[in-house]
């Protein structure tokens, strides 16, 4: 849509084919340069400052598309070269504060290459790791191509070696949250037993990082994983996914515990799409395809009275959230501008 690329002030955006085969347009480089950010942006940013608590971080579930040419990159490049180079770029836009790193979900990242993206971005930034599943699935496939119980489920060791100590010894100050995300976890699996058995992981965990945990089975969030959580040392991490209740739902949820810690929100798809299916509508992420106004609504007020709380704030939004996070947060942020000022008193 020109109208949201304009407010960026961009060159036109490289067409889709040469974005989705990662074709560099110019000189090759090793480095992104960042997108030059308009007047307004910068001033919506200052106003977020001024008019909501501190605390609030807003990011990108990753950073390395390049159909974000214009948006946050000056240029297109290819998504190996934002990979090990872009964050300086991203991290230069004022209103992203935070990154999420899903590529921990699929593969341990070890300390080195955590430490390298930690050296990219100014000390007051904070990524969001996604621990690996090796931790967080409990079957996985055999030669054979059949289910068996994963030995590594919920396992501190390994929980450690692949995922706590990397974290810590790779970003260092710039650690924000280590996500355990538990994909479905099958038909058999009883809500109570996976409460205590996640509490029992939790409770063994080194203090410290802050650890949220994330579900994809709407029968397991029961009151028991929310006390599993409080006393674990855990905070949820609210979810906007179709296999989930609605937000609402979620934090009533999880607030009959006292609420304490940082709120971690993540808009992840609409209800009406899956994964596969809104990243085909979708690439290459330069727009926003389907505007999701309910969602961005619901996400403003959670994020508003966890911050009226004293309580820091995660949120990451995904490209298949409406088509393009960048422009996503751009919009929530002036929903976050709207919610506050509804809230000030008026004489």
């Amino acid at each position: 849509m020109p109208t949201q690329l304009s407010l960026f002030e961009t060159a036109p955006v490289a067409p889709a084919a040469e974005q989705d085969t990662g074709v560099r347009q110019g000189p090759s480089v090793n480095e992104a340069e960042p997108a030059r950010v308009p007047d307004e942006i910068h001033a919506l940013a200052a106003r977020l400052a001024a008019t909501l608590p501190q605390g609030l971080r807003l990011g990108t579930s990753s950073w390395s598309f390049p159909g974000w040419a214009g948006l946050v990159y000056a240029e297109t490049a290819t998504k190996t070269a934002l990979s090990r180079h872009g964050l300086t770029a991203y991290a230069h836009h004022p209103l992203l504060r935070t990154v999420g790193v899903d590529s921990g979900f699929y593969a341990p990242l070890d300390a080195g290459r955590l430490a390298r993206w930690a050296a990219q971005v100014p000390a007051d930034f904070r990524f969001v790791v996604k621990a690996p599943a090796a931790v967080t699935q409990r079957s996985q496939r055999d030669r054979d191509g059949r289910w068996r119980y994963n030995p590594s489920f919920l396992d501190l060791e390994t929980a450690l070696r692949q995922a706590v100590e990397p974290y810590i010894a790779g970003l260092g100050g710039c650690a924000g949250v280590l996500l355990f995300q538990f994909p479905p976890q099958g038909r058999k699996i009883e809500p109570r037993r996976f409460a205590e058995d996640l509490y029992r992981f939790l409770q063994r965990l080194p203090t410290g990082p802050l650890y949220a945990v994330e579900l994809r089975d709407a029968g397991l969030l029961t009151p028991d994983l929310a006390a599993a959580l409080h006393h674990g040392g855990a905070v949820p991490s609210l979810a906007c996914h179709p296999r989930l209740p609605e937000l609402p739902v979620q934090r009533e949820l999880f607030e009959r515990e006292p609420a304490s810690g940082p709120l971690v929100i993540r808009w992840l798809l609409r209800r009406n799409r899956g994964y596969d299916e809104a990243r085909d509508l979708y690439g290459p992420f330069d727009r926003l395809a389907e505007p999701d106004a309910d969602s961005r609504q619901s996400i403003a007020g959670l994020v508003s009275a966890a911050l009226a709380q004293g309580r820091e704030v995660f949120g990451i939004v995904n490209n298949k959230a409406e088509g393009c996070s960048p422009l996503s947060i751009l919009e929530l942020a002036r929903a976050l501008v709207g919610v506050a000022a509804a809230a000030r008193p008026r004489f």
